[in-house]
């Protein structure tokens, strides 16, 4: 007999993006070429000097041995060199940053160091499915609050107040928005603080989107007091292109850092060295950077808005982060069916809004990671498709 399951994986599924990789695969596999316009991977490389840092330090003898769980010295100070110059949050490097394999698992550490089973989370909806599957493995118990178009993809926290919070140990937000590229702002983070304030709820802000297509870095931990009750997760995936690195960090009050190093020192054995000091080039880039990273976005978006109108999709042109949220035209009965029947006849894959919640059923998701040559590859195809089917 086969060994049985621990009960926990009952509670979640594959995770949707690792499905459809594989699906994308094999139609490759069989001759089919695929453009995957669903996933959010840069496809710009890191800067140069992010590059020579990990090329230099990997040579040298010294740097392949385990390393701090807490991440080396000078990285933890460029994340707070960072976090000064560009959110003007002041962060002890000694004792108010964590860093981690990526914001991805910060999200399961951090569940675990804080939620017990029965105790309640707030997720938003839509949101990113990473909240809820890790609740479940948790044993913690989803509490599902609307985002709504109506309300400008922000929490209601009014309509929240009035429900029972008795058992609500943390909550989830991530401005800027994904999936809906909302920008968010000061004041939705002073009323986000009061709020786990007033009923003892930990905040947490996942953080990674504030440099695409955006310049105006808002961070939570900058709102007074809200080091007391909030943390906050960012990530160098989508500021730096470092999606395969695989290097983040957790911001917030020391005893917080604490509670959350001792569940990931339990978990992992820190990270490469050179990757380390490689990161440490990378948040020390020149403003410029960014600005030549994110013309390259401004064009492609273009594209990708050209898209979204040749679908017949609804959207809003002030959105930041590295995709396009449209809500899809009122006669398409089904969403997942919709975008099928593109990945089928058309060999372009965008992802259905359903995966990221019930509010999410009726839009899709286009990335902005494909070259302009293939974006525009893509529209042909959608419009022979469009052709067709009339």
């Amino acid at each position: 007999m086969k060994v049985k399951a621990a009960d926990r994986t009952a509670s979640v599924q594959e995770y949707y993006f690792s499905q459809k990789l594989a699906q994308i695969d094999m139609m490759r596999r069989q001759g089919s070429d695929v453009i995957n316009l669903g996933i959010g991977s840069p496809d710009q490389p890191p800067s140069e000097n992010t590059v020579s840092a990990l090329i230099a330090e990997a040579k040298k003898p010294a740097s392949h041995g385990y390393q701090s769980y807490t991440g080396i010295t000078v990285l933890r100070k460029a994340f707070a060199d960072w976090y000064d110059k560009y959110f003007h949050v002041n962060l002890n490097p000694e004792s108010e940053i964590l860093v981690l394999m990526g914001s991805k698992e910060g999200i399961m550490h951090i569940s675990m160091a804080f939620v017990n089973p029965g105790d309640e989370v707030l997720v938003p909806d839509p949101g990113y499915p990473t909240y809820s599957s890790v609740t479940n493995l948790v044993g913690g118990i989803i509490r599902k609050y609307k985002l709504s178009e109506e309300q400008g993809w922000l929490p209601d926290l009014k309509t929240i107040e009035q429900s029972d919070l008795s058992k609500v140990k943390l909550m989830w937000v991530n401005y800027p928005n994904m999936p809906t590229g909302v920008k968010g702002s000061r004041d939705l983070f002073e009323k986000l603080v009061a709020f786990s304030r007033k009923f003892g709820i930990l905040l947490v802000n996942d953080n990674p989107y504030s440099f695409i297509l955006n310049n105006e870095y808002n961070s939570l931990l900058a709102i007074d007091g809200a080091k007391e009750t909030a943390l906050e997760l960012n990530s160098l995936s989508k500021s730096h292109n470092m999606a395969g690195w695989r290097i983040g960090m957790v911001a917030g009050h020391s005893d917080y850092i604490k509670t959350i190093l001792k569940v990931k020192s339990n978990m992992d054995s820190g990270i490469f060295l050179a990757m380390q000091m490689a990161a440490t080039e990378a948040l020390n880039n020149k403003e410029s950077w960014y600005t030549s990273v994110n013309d390259i976005y401004i064009r492609r978006r273009k594209i990708v808005e050209e898209i979204m109108e040749l679908l017949k999709c609804r959207f809003d042109k002030s959105q930041v982060g590295l995709f396009v949220w449209g809500r899809i035209p009122e006669e398409i009965v089904n969403c997942e069916s919709f975008v099928e029947e593109i990945l089928y006849k058309s060999h372009v894959f965008i992802t259905p809004g359903f995966i990221f919640g019930e509010q999410g059923q009726r839009y899709i998701r286009i990335s902005l990671c494909a070259t302009e040559k293939r974006l525009i590859e893509a529209k042909e195809r959608l419009l022979r498709l469009q052709i067709l089917n009339t």
